[in-house]
């Protein structure tokens, strides 16, 4: 498999700036949605790294420091759980994509998008779906994105212990939909995501 097919064909046709972005957290019932946008230095392959989905929570966690560390430029950007209710999920994942491109201190000028749905930039840009699992800059976009998020969804779980968020990072798992009823929602949560579990 060549992780840098992508990334090669968009050099050839003259961007010297080609980022990989991707997000994590569009599912869950808590917290922002994160994306994060990576330049990689021209035919770096960074070893270890895959889908973020793929990889141990330890494996992201130790390619993490790695990844920013050889990145020409990185950024990681969030869109809140008010922007989450106030446009809907899809539409504050692409702009936290959006904030995540134009927060790169190495402006791109290409980008490459996870998915199917291209955020409004003022670069050229293409969708790759399943990106994180064929192209080495959204892989390493996943996995800034993912750790950053679950990194905060820990710092949660030490604000409200009792919904457990270092367990399920928010997501709507039996241990996290039984502290919902017995609780009720906490300031993180997303009311529009959980109209059928407090009826």
């Amino acid at each position: 498999m060549n992780w840098l097919e992508f990334e090669q064909i968009a050099i050839e046709k003259g961007y010297s700036a080609v980022c990989g972005v991707d997000e994590a957290g569009r599912g869950p019932l808590a917290g922002p949605v994160c994306a994060a946008a990576v330049i990689l230095p021209p035919n770096i392959v960074i070893d270890g790294v895959n889908d973020s989905k793929k990889l141990s929570e330890k494996k992201r966690e130790s390619l993490f420091d790695v990844i920013k560390e050889t990145a020409r430029s990185y950024c990681i950007a969030y869109a809140s759980v008010e922007e989450i209710e106030n446009m809907n999920i899809l539409n504050a994942t692409m702009l936290a994509m959006k904030r995540a491109v134009e927060g790169l201190d190495v402006k791109a000028e290409y980008a490459m998008i996870d998915g199917n749905r291209l955020p409004d930039l003022e670069i050229a840009s293409e969708c790759i779906v399943k990106g994180d699992a064929k192209s080495m800059s959204i892989a390493c976009a996943s996995i800034l994105a993912k750790v950053s998020r679950d990194r905060l969804l820990y710092k949660y779980a030490e604000e409200y212990p009792q919904y457990h968020f270092d367990k399920h990072k928010g997501y709507g798992t039996k241990l996290h939909i039984e502290a919902l009823k017995e609780y009720g929602p906490c300031p993180y949560h997303r009311m529009s995501f959980l109209g059928k579990i407090l009826k």
